[in-house]
Parts: structure tokens; sequence; C-alpha cells
């Protein structure tokens, strides 16, 4: 399930938050969402101002009100069911982007599996899941050349239909050995990932339909799918600040900071990041994101270095 590809670049200028950052978390890491205060304002579509997110979100899906929650993921869930099982349709009317998408993608998973992974196809079989997977157009034209098992996960049931037919083994130039197994039809807020089954869990155009709560939360249950060494790579829309809610399709565009400030209480690491390059400039930027538990590296440039017994030049 893809929010929208297409938003224009020209929004209005954002007002100042007034409200500090807090950190109030509660057992396990995951803020309850009056305890999550980013420190960042936004717009939504229509032009509306807010100065925090806390604002905005209490507006969208209220403060512990499971009813208007629900209400919102029903209705994003809705927007995509009227949109049809086609790549242009998927991508918003721009069909075009496919190609330049699927390339930079596979540069940046080239360079993670090259790092992560060196005995991919040897001694260790890849596994992966294609979070709001849509169509399968990343599936087909990407995960399914690299991955020996690839998992799909989409709320929109005839978007998943057609996921089913385009990675069927006749319409795939892959080997026997890499094959699309399951195919999820639960929304993301409330899959639990089977333990220890993924490589890679891919998240790319649909972490902008959960609140900020639930995300923190997908990602606490999503750790428990990665094997040992296993990562995210999530790629995402960007605001230029702050955030934007679209209010047609229910999804909210992060600004780089704002993703970066969630990251850190998700006790995730980012071990590479890659911008988009070639879509028309109108789009929201798109980064990529590849996210790890391990603990950063640690770099001392405090120490001198070591004096070494050598002999003077002589002049």
């Amino acid at each position: 399930m893809y929010h929208h590809l297409l938003h224009r670049t020209l929004i209005p200028k954002i007002p100042p938050s007034s409200s500090p950052p807090k950190s109030n978390l509660t057992r396990g890491g995951i803020s309850k969402l009056n305890c999550i205060q980013m420190d960042v304002g936004g717009v939504d579509s229509d032009g509306r101002a807010f100065t925090s997110a806390e604002e905005m979100w209490r507006e969208a899906v209220g403060d512990g009100d499971p009813l208007k929650k629900s209400q919102w993921y029903s209705e994003g869930v809705g927007y995509w069911q009227g949109v049809e099982a086609t790549v242009d349709g998927v991508l918003g009317g721009y069909g075009h982007v496919n190609k330049p998408d699927i390339e930079c993608s596979e540069a940046f998973l080239n360079s993670i599996l090259a790092e992560r992974f060196p005995d991919a196809g040897i001694g260790r079989r890849l596994v992966t899941l294609d979070c709001g997977s849509g169509i399968g157009r990343i599936a087909k034209n990407l995960l399914i050349r690299y991955f020996n098992e690839v998992d799909l996960l989409e709320p929109v049931s005839h978007f998943l239909d057609t996921a089913r037919k385009n990675l069927a083994p006749e319409n795939l130039m892959v080997t026997d050995d890499h094959k699309a197994v399951n195919f999820f039809c639960v929304p993301l807020q409330e899959f639990t990932p089977e333990a220890e089954r993924y490589d890679i869990i891919w998240i790319q155009w649909c972490i902008g339909h959960l609140s900020d709560d639930d995300l923190m939360s997908f990602f606490e249950r999503a750790k428990g799918g990665l094997k040992q060494g296993g990562l995210f790579i999530l790629k995402e829309n960007i605001a230029k600040s702050g955030f934007v809610l679209d209010n047609q399709d229910k999804s909210i565009t992060r600004s780089d900071s704002y993703f970066k400030q969630l990251f850190k209480r998700c006790g995730l690491n980012i071990l590479k990041m890659k911008d988009q390059k070639g879509f028309p400039g109108e789009l929201f930027a798109v980064k990529m994101y590849a996210l790890t538990t391990d603990l950063p590296k640690q770099t001392n440039n405090s120490k001198s270095k070591k004096h070494v017994n050598r002999p003077g030049i002589i002049r």
C-alpha cells in the first residue's frame, strides 16, 4: 500500500513548535501517543498549520480513542481500494518513475548485501519481507532476483491478488531457488513477523500510514523477525521540514530529522543512507535508510599516536 508518491514541493511555511520534546517511554521502549511530543511543526494537504506533531496526531487519531484510530486506518485502506492494480495506479499516475526507483534501490541493496551478507548464495539463503508490497512491483522487479524467499505484506486485497499473479513462477525470470512464499493480507500496524525469519525487511512507501506510536510498535515487533545480522531498509518520501499530512489517503510525509528522532526512539541506528535520483522535480525527495539494531561503531580520535623510536632526520 503506497501513500501518495506525488506531492507538490511548495507548501506553506511551517510554524515553530511550542512544545519541548519529551522522552517518557513505557516499558519496552514504546511511547503512548499522549507521551510523544515531536519538536516539529507541519501542515496538512489543505494548508492548515500545526505547531507540533503531537497536535496533529491528537486530532487525526485521537488520544487513546481506538475508534478514531481505527477510522484513520480504514479510510487509508479505503482510499487504495479504489485505485487500479497497475504500476501507474500504485504510483499515483507516475508509472515512469518505476525504472529509476528500481535502479536506485538495486544499487543501494547491492551495497548492503556485499557488506552484511558476503556469503549469500553460498552458505546463507536470503529471505526478505516486502512491506506495503502493493501489486508486487518491487518484489518482482528487484527482491525476487536477490532473495531465495520473498514474503509480501499488503492490506489491500485486490493489490495482493494481482501480486500473486505477477509473482507466479511462470511470470518470473528467475531460477526455481527464488520464489514468493507467503502473501499476508494484514495491515502493517497489526502484523507480527515469524521470529528470526528475515535477513532484510523492506519497507517502502507505506510507513507514512502509521501513527508515530504504531510505527514504533511495529519496529519493536519486527526486530524479532530479523535473523542475526538482519536489518531494515526503509524508503520513503521526505518533507523539507516537519511533516505534511495528506487528508485524502490518511498518510504523513515526515522530514529526515523527524524520522531520525523516531529511529532513535526505536533503538535503531542508521547503517547507510542514500537519496533517490532521477525523479521529477515536483515530487517529494525520497531517501533510503538501512537500519540496524547494532550499536554504532565507536571512533576514538582522542588517542594520540604512539611515539615510535625512529632515528631523526639529520639535515
